[in-house]
């Protein structure tokens, strides 16, 4: 049997850091997408301050889910 796959791009932030952006985001994509199978990474970008410290992390990335 095969499979149909699409791909969707989103943009999550966290003001921790690149790898809880993309779980965050990940976790949200799941509240209304069934069957994620992954995820690239496109674009990781900072937000800064006026002092020019990170205040908050952002990444771009393409999900990947199995449409049923």
């Amino acid at each position: 049997m095969s499979s149909v796959v699409k791909v969707i791009e989103i943009i999550s932030e966290s003001p921790s850091s690149v790898e809880d952006a993309v779980q965050q985001g990940l976790e949200r994509a799941a509240r209304t997408l069934d069957g994620i199978t992954g995820a690239w990474i496109s674009e990781t970008k900072v937000v800064t301050g006026p002092d020019g410290r990170i205040t908050a992390w952002r990444v771009c990335m393409r999900v990947s889910f199995v449409l049923g």
